[in-house]
């Protein structure tokens, strides 16, 4: 019998036929963002850190879900500057599991990428990431991430964060320190912290910030955020502290503390 090549030209006539379309098809099917999210995704891969920094910030840039998972791979990079862009591009993705994904990043060894997870946490609006960035405010090394995640913890408004703002402001007044820990030096951190305690509008935070306002060895902006605070509370308790500090030296103090006044009286 003579052999002949006839039927297998046949089938690979046949596969190339019918195989490319079907890639073809499968390619046109995606939509522009989920193309160009594939696109970044393989730059992912790069050996180029830059390469990998930019497509993490144009996977974050499309704010979409997709986009945002498929930038947490990022998180881990061997890179520093990789992972703190990586923070906030995965902000589209539904918060949970970006907090779940951000929450390791608060004891990265780069200060830097502490400092940026914290922010972005923040951004989440979930208290679910509350315990964590009470934790880095009171026990961070580094002054840039004690004041983001007071910042944080701001933004996200929720009252469990009172403690350990309390604690940053007014140590001595702290039931759970005791009155142990050293009073915080920093002046953003400081700041950050009054600023906190007013978005969150709890009374608990009422004392610490009368004790920071009447403090006149402190910064004059952080006995002014401290005016502010306590104007947003609306507690009545600190009107006569308020009072106090109207004819402060500091003119902004003043002023800022007759603003807190007027809110008072119309609040109550």
């Amino acid at each position: 019998m003579r052999y002949t090549k006839a039927p297998f030209v046949l089938v690979l006539v046949y596969f190339s036929l019918h195989a490319i379309p079907v890639f073809a098809q499968s390619t046109s099917s995606l939509t522009p963002a989920q193309l160009a999210i594939e696109r970044q995704r393989e730059r992912l891969s790069s050996g180029d850190v830059e390469e990998r920094r930019d497509a993490v910030m144009r996977l974050g840039n499309l704010h979409v879900a997709e986009a945002s998972r498929a930038a947490m791979p990022a998180l881990s990079d061997p890179s520093p500057i990789v992972r703190a862009t990586a923070a906030k591009a995965v902000l589209s993705a539904d918060p949970e599991h970006a907090v779940a994904s951000l929450l390791p990043l608060l004891k990265d060894k780069d200060e830097f990428v502490r400092r940026e997870a914290a922010y972005a946490l923040g951004r989440t609006r979930s208290r679910s990431a509350t315990p964590a960035l009470s934790e880095r405010l009171l026990n961070d090394k580094e002054d840039g991430v004690r004041g983001a995640a007071a910042v944080a913890l701001g933004d996200i408004g929720d009252e469990a964060a009172v403690i350990s703002l309390v604690g940053t402001l007014a140590p001595q007044l702290s039931a759970r320190e005791g009155g142990r820990r050293k009073r915080e030096q920093n002046v953003f951190v400081l700041r950050a912290a009054a600023a906190a305690l007013g978005k969150i509008k709890s009374r608990a935070g009422t004392a610490a910030l009368i004790s920071v306002m009447s403090n006149e060895k402190l910064d004059s902006d952080v006995r002014r955020e401290a005016a502010r605070s306590l104007g947003l509370i609306g507690d009545p308790a600190a009107a006569s502290a308020l009072r106090a500090v109207t004819t402060a030296s500091d003119p902004y103090l003043s002023q800022i503390a007759h603003q807190a006044l007027r809110k008072l009286e119309r609040n109550n």
